[in-house]
């Protein structure tokens, strides 16, 4: 075992030593600072041209999205006591790769001009938006993947991400400002179907006892007001032009109040608690500011995204008490911090809401937001019923790149050199070696909601 383990550490070392000299050798070729002053050489579907921005306004966004990837991603998932803060440093391990690799891939498909990458911050809030997509994939793994496997898994990962989100911006021509299909649904979905690959039978039916000490609650005060504080930000860091009213920051702010209400709604008829627990209630607000992805940027109006958000809340709830269980027990998914209930099937929300307010855009009702919202509308070249179309079909194209993709890494992960042997000293070591928790099984039986997930 002593063996297995260093054999286990030097691999970790190697792989990143190998990965950070492979990406300061690319960067070297290509990446070059974008000419202040200029316009950014990438797509208009992004919406990253500096002509159409306020540069004093950007850059704090762009510090509010890196701090939510850092700081909020981080305390998001150290709700687990046996494995929070090792959850932490492989976090800040993903985020740390993630933005190297996804300036490079973004960099070729959107900012790649006369044969360089400039890059500005943009180009780096897009490779925090790419982070976010792959710390959501890594929730449904927690505790079950090497750091190696992790580092692995964020290479295919941000390609895969990136190639979504090629196709949806930039071929099919959707407006998904705040991510809800390129980074909530993708990222569930394609760690959920990692984790099925990954699945082993005779390992999964190990039943540890969790850590209920405090520290689950505290960090989840401390990540609950940080997605309080940022994710506004984080939603709204692609949509804001010049003086526009900040529609997306004010849908978001509505959706996350309903979502919180709606855990004190229902919560307590699900289950026997006397006491709402901290870790509850971050979900609803995950759940919340999920939903509000896409239809973000929208005219939700007010009373929409408090409607949406509140409908929103009350998926994580129902989705821990039924639908966990099913997942591991029926479907062998195992899914550790719930990513389905919280990112998942909240971005499938979104993306249906997004349709519909698509199908009901009119140029009277946004007026020149009308052309930042939905451009080609605006141009003439599609209908709005045509553009809702779209949307609707982006829908089935992300969930079936995620579930390809993820039987693509699932089946690079679980190849046998890049596994490593439980080592029992792990056992109460914050370092990710082994399964958490029984999922949907335990908090059936403790009739307890579940204890969070990722952003």
């Amino acid at each position: 075992m002593p063996e297995d383990t260093t054999a286990s550490r030097l691999r970790l070392a190697g792989l990143c030593f190998l990965l950070q000299i492979l990406t300061i050798i690319l960067f070297a070729v290509f990446v070059r600072y974008s000419p202040e002053g200029s316009s950014s050489p990438c797509s208009q579907q992004l919406n990253c041209s500096w002509k159409n921005r306020d540069l004093g306004f950007q850059h704090p966004r762009f510090r509010h999205v890196h701090l939510q990837a850092l700081l909020g991603f981080g305390l998001l998932v150290a709700f687990l006591g046996r494995y929070g803060p090792g959850s932490v440093a492989i976090s800040i391990l993903v985020v740390a790769f993630a933005i190297q690799w996804a300036v490079l891939i973004q960099g070729f498909l959107y900012f790649f001009l006369n044969g360089k990458i400039y890059v500005g911050a943009q180009s780096m809030v897009s490779a925090d938006f790419c982070t976010a997509a792959v710390l959501i994939s890594s929730g449904a793994l927690l505790g079950r993947v090497n750091p190696g496997q992790m580092l692995l898994l964020t290479l295919l990962g941000v390609t895969l991400f990136s190639i979504n989100e090629y196709i949806l911006l930039s071929l099919m021509g959707i407006s998904d400002g705040g991510g809800c299909l390129t980074v909530h649904t993708f990222g569930a979905y394609f760690g959920l179907m990692v984790s099925r690959i990954l699945h082993q039978p005779h390992a999964d039916k190990r039943n540890e006892q969790q850590d209920m000490g405090h520290q689950p609650d505290v960090f989840a005060v401390l990540g609950t007001i940080s997605l309080w504080i940022f994710w506004p930000s984080f939603a709204s860091a692609t949509t804001v032009h010049n003086n526009a009213e900040p529609w997306a920051v004010l849908n978001t702010y509505f959706s996350l109040a309903a979502s919180t209400l709606a855990a004190f709604v229902l919560s307590p008829v699900l289950y026997e608690e006397s006491t709402l627990r901290m870790v509850q209630i971050q979900d609803a607000t995950l759940a919340g500011a999920a939903v509000m992805g896409m239809a973000g940027e929208m005219l939700a109006t007010p009373f929409g995204a408090l409607i949406a958000g509140f409908l929103a809340g009350l998926i994580p709830p129902l989705g821990f008490r039924f639908l966990t269980p099913v997942l591991h027990s029926r479907l062998k998914t195992q899914d550790t911090c719930g990513v389905h209930n919280v990112h998942g099937l909240p971005g499938i929300l979104g993306a249906l809401l997004g349709t519909l307010l698509t199908a009901l855009a009119t140029a009277d009702a946004y007026g020149g937001r009308l052309e930042l919202v939905f451009p080609l509308v605006a141009q003439g070249s599609r209908t709005a019923t045509d553009q809702a179309l779209c949307q609707l079909c982006a829908l089935p194209v992300t969930l079936l790149l995620a579930s390809l993709g993820g039987c693509l890494t699932g089946a690079v992960l679980k190849m046998k050199g890049l596994r490593s042997p439980p080592d029992p000293r792990y056992l109460e070591n914050p370092r990710l070696r082994e399964v958490a928790e029984e999922g949907g099984d335990r908090r059936a039986s403790r009739k307890e909601p579940s204890t969070s997930t990722l952003v």
